[in-house]
């Protein structure tokens, strides 16, 4: 839900209504044009089934000049109505909610909101404009639009990031909207990028060539959860080419079971790579498969083409790179289909004509290690990595870098994540926030802008963690019950920098465990051959525990990790915890250039931890 902002007074919309008739099971509804044009059908060009029998398809377009967007539902199979809607986290309760219902003699459609009991309220400002209703063959068309920011308390703020989109629908008339048992009601989620960047589609060459990466007519299995591994490869003595555009490529019919799609290439340190076709978590899948973990291509559900840059393109092919790829996807069935076959993969367009750049990936955030952790019962941890200016002014050219797509990683305790660049002391734009972000829906996102990050400037990598349902400490590490924080970088021109993250050092850490050993009466075991997890896991996680881990993530030096993508590190060593930008947080109505990122809201200042941090610096000394 947004936070209450000051803006002008709205005046208050009565809600719409219609007759409808019914023939045999469906509502027909009226043509309706209310004030404000009804784009057409072909001026939605984002897409996305919101159940998994694609019963509900959901289109949108983003007017950034009007800061709203436009929505076009279409309903195959109407009874009696539908709810549709935006939360937090894609919970009913405390939702912003668009509904259409029926009493059994005519319709109504309005702007609500549910309460934490998950009692639907109507919203006192009609901010979701309907603005008309059409039938066609394939089912009912409703058209209705929505301002990012609209001041109203009950209101979802839209913003840039992940959305969680709700739906629910209704099986039997009801007399009034509070009549409507939201528990009782078939429904689901779905999560989208809504505020697409409008960015112009550059020119593409005469000599581009497409190649496609797909399933071999894969029987998806008949369980809920499926990653599928599909090993392919370039032909021989195939040379350097770059990628300058990918696509999905969905078998018709799956639209809703496809969830996502990544295309990894392997190592160049293995001649040849097994062949293989299934599960990827499959005891029979061969390990050397895990050395295919460089992106090439990454789509999720709702996704459209990805562009690179005219000046630049993604390097594969040739000498010192694999012909070996892995294509792996997400397959989300929870109606558990049986017998349905799929061939969906990532169609890759490339060129033989070099773009005067290599494009580059570079791994921001904290370091694979276990050394970072999460007590558990936490609602809202946060953990920091740094790309520190000792590292830029070593490793990045004097004209800089231009970063122009971000792919944010967690795993599944995983809520926000945000990286700014800071130069000298202070935040200069935030590079991709996602404060709504789920690690169940991760894509390589264009940005808005391009991001020039120069020799010297930092950046600084936040993520948000809830353990509340865990009972033991969470470490880093590849683990999916252990954690990540990692923005992916794609930018140009391609430098030998591939990792600038950090972890706590490791020094610090173990007087960490020493102080809370002796407050503790010497529960701890600090046996050298105890491991790190072993010793976070043996903690028992007062409140004093933990405000004491808050504080040596928060002051302690860290151990930065400057690589090379040859592994090899740029020679920086231990530096002190970089002073985190001050920043500006502000409420705009109808705008969505708010900045992402605030000291309060992403938990980066107003801590006191004089007293712990004091003891943690004469520990072990």
């Amino acid at each position: 839900m947004s936070k209450p902002c000051s803006c002008p007074s709205l005046k208050l919309r009565e809600v719409a209504s219609m007759y409808f008739t019914m023939v045999a099971a469906f509502l027909v509804i009226l043509v309706v044009a209310l004030q404000g044009s009804v784009p057409r059908g072909t001026d939605f060009p984002y897409k996305v089934p919101l159940d998994p029998q694609g019963l509900l398809e959901l289109s949108w377009n983003v007017s950034y000049p009007e800061q709203a967007v436009h929505f076009q539902l279409l309903i195959r199979e109407l009874r009696f109505g539908l709810l549709f809607g935006m939360s937090d986290r894609g919970e009913f309760e405390n939702a912003d909610l668009v509904v259409l219902w029926s009493d059994g003699h005519n319709s109504y459609f309005g702007d609500a909101w549910s309460d934490a009991k998950g009692q639907l309220h109507m919203d006192s400002q009609q901010d979701y404009q309907l603005l008309g209703a059409r039938r066609a063959p394939e089912g009912l068309y409703l058209l209705f639009r929505r301002a990012f920011s609209t001041c109203d308390p009950k209101d979802y703020l839209i913003e840039d990031g992940t959305v969680h989109l709700i739906y629910g629908i209704l099986e039997k008339p009801v007399r009034s909207l509070q009549a409507i048992n939201i528990s009782a009601l078939h429904g689901g989620l779905q999560r989208v990028q809504l505020l697409k960047p409008n960015i112009s589609i550059p020119q593409l060459p005469s000599d581009m060539k497409t190649m496609e990466i797909t399933a071999p007519d894969v029987v998806i299995p008949s369980q809920e959860t499926t990653y599928w591994c599909y090993m392919a490869e370039l032909p021989e003595g195939f040379p350097k080419h770059h990628i300058i555009m990918y696509e999905p490529v969905v078998t018709a019919g799956n639209e809703a079971l496809v969830h996502h799609m990544e295309v990894f290439q392997c190592t160049a340190e293995f001649d040849t790579f097994p062949h293989y076709n299934g599960p990827c978590d499959s005891k029979m899948k061969p390990d050397r498969l895990n050395y295919c973990r460089h992106v090439l291509a990454a789509w999720a559900m709702g996704a459209q083409a990805f562009y690179y840059p005219e000046e630049a393109g993604l390097a594969f092919g040739g000498p010192g790179s694999s012909r070996y790829l892995r294509l792996e996807i997400h397959y989300h069935n929870p109606l558990v289909f049986k017998g349905r076959r799929d061939s969906s993969g990532i169609r890759l367009y490339y060129t033989a004509t070099l773009r005067p750049y290599d494009a580059g990936i570079m791994e921001l955030g904290l370091v694979y290690s276990p050394v970072m952790a999460i007590p558990p019962g936490e609602d809202s941890f946060i953990l920091t990595g740094y790309c520190t200016d000792k590292c830029t002014q070593l490793a990045l050219p004097a004209a800089g870098i231009r970063i122009f797509a971000s792919q944010l990683h967690t795993h599944l305790a995983g809520r926000k994540v945000v990286t700014v660049l800071s130069r000298d002391g202070r935040e200069q734009q935030v590079v991709n926030a996602d404060t709504h972000y789920s690690p169940h829906f991760q894509e390589i996102r264009m940005l808005k802008e391009v991001v020039a990050v120069f020799p010297g400037d930092e950046l600084i990598t936040t993520c948000t963690y809830n353990t509340e349902d865990r009972s033991r400490a969470t470490v880093g590490g590849f683990g999916i019950l252990e954690e990540m924080c990692v923005n992916y970088v794609h930018y140009y021109p391609q430098t030998q920098l591939e990792l600038c993250k950090s972890a706590v050092d490791p020094g610090y850490l173990h007087r960490y465990f020493s102080l809370v050993n002796r407050f503790n009466d010497e529960e701890i075991c600090m046996c050298p051959q105890v491991s790190v997890p072993q010793q976070f896991y043996s903690i028992p996680w007062n409140t004093f525990n933990r405000d004491v881990l808050k504080s040596l993530y928060s002051f302690a030096p860290i151990s930065m990790h400057c690589n090379k993508s040859s592994a090899v590190r740029f020679p920086v060593g231990t530096a002190s915890l970089p002073k985190l930008p001050n920043t500006i947080s502000t409420c705009k109505a109808g705008s969505a250039t708010t900045p992402l990122i605030s000291e309060r809201s992403w938990g980066l200042s107003g801590r006191d931890w004089s007293r712990p941090e004091a003891m943690l610096a004469q520990s072990g000394s």
